[in-house]
């Protein structure tokens, strides 16, 4: 079972220059799958309406931990507060948008249809037969849809299927939108378009929104990042403070220089353990 602690964090990183209240704090925690532990002791903030990237290569956790936020990893341990509540607390459900790596779309139906299930579920009853329209319109409008409504989501783009499911997520207008690799396989110009999409909810909306990707040039594209390596966090900083600190040009280069010094250090370790095994043997006689 997870350890849970109450309590909010100060996000000093504000650019409007006021601290704001952490949407997600961990501490030591992680996750294991069978006998591999994914998530190893990882401690972090996401600060509330900013954008932060999670940023590591293919296999590195980034998937594990965003489950672990939404409340739907198995074997977790430490602490973790999403929104002021434990992670997994039913009454976040509604307060969060999580979009996966495979679009979560019904392709037997068109996307207008598939935006009014979905609102069916999250808003029952004729009383608010309004606002389901109202949300199912908006949903579609940010995704840029529009022409598309009338469409079979199984004659789609693999990109405008994935507009959808991201804007099923927009539909109850949540807080904290978790967005597994959004942009993978989409077109330069979708991306951009994505992106300005992701700074106007955070802009406009105060939307808390947490991006993996393993392109390094999105990270430039964050307010803050998080770098991960092998289930651990290398840094957690804005782009421009891991640029500065570690005296590069990208942060591509910088997760880079972060990953060399990782490396060296695991070494010197191993060979100190091996030296260490190597002193306490007993003499043969």
């Amino acid at each position: 079972m997870m350890n849970y602690s109450a309590g909010e964090a100060a996000d000093k990183a504000s650019t409007r220059g006021a601290a704001a209240t952490a949407a997600v704090t961990a501490q030591n925690l992680t996750a294991t799958r069978g006998d591999r532990q994914v998530l190893r002791g990882l401690d972090f903030t996401v600060p509330a309406g900013r954008i932060t990237g999670l940023l590591g290569p293919s296999g590195c956790g980034k998937t594990t931990l965003m489950r672990t936020i939404v409340g739907t990893q198995a074997k977790v341990t430490g602490t973790l507060q999403v929104l002021g509540r434990p992670a997994g607390d039913p009454a976040l459900r509604s307060r969060i948008g999580y979009v996966t790596q495979a679009p979560s779309v019904y392709d037997d139906l068109t996307v207008r249809q598939n935006l009014d299930y979905f609102a069916a579920v999250l808003l029952p009853g004729r009383a608010h037969r309004h606002d389901r329209r109202t949300a199912v319109d908006r949903a579609i409008e940010d995704v840029d849809l529009a022409d598309h409504a009338g469409s079979l989501a199984g004659r789609l783009s693999g990109g405008q299927r994935s507009r959808v499911s991201l804007a099923v997520a927009l539909l109850g207008t949540p807080e904290l939108l978790v967005l597994d690799e959004p942009t993978v396989g989409l077109d330069p110009v979708l991306r951009r378009d994505l992106w300005n999409l992701f700074h106007r909810l955070a802009a406009e909306r105060g939307t808390t929104l947490l991006v993996s990707s393993h392109v390094m040039d999105e990270a430039e594209r964050c307010h803050r990042l998080l770098l991960m390596r092998e289930g651990e966090i290398l840094a957690e900083d804005t782009p421009e403070a891991l640029r500065r600190r570690n005296d590069t040009a990208t942060v591509e280069e910088a997760f880079l220089h972060l990953v060399d010094a990782a490396n060296t250090r695991a070494a010197q370790a191993a060979r100190a353990a091996r030296g260490n095994e190597a002193t306490t043997e007993e003499p043969r006689p």
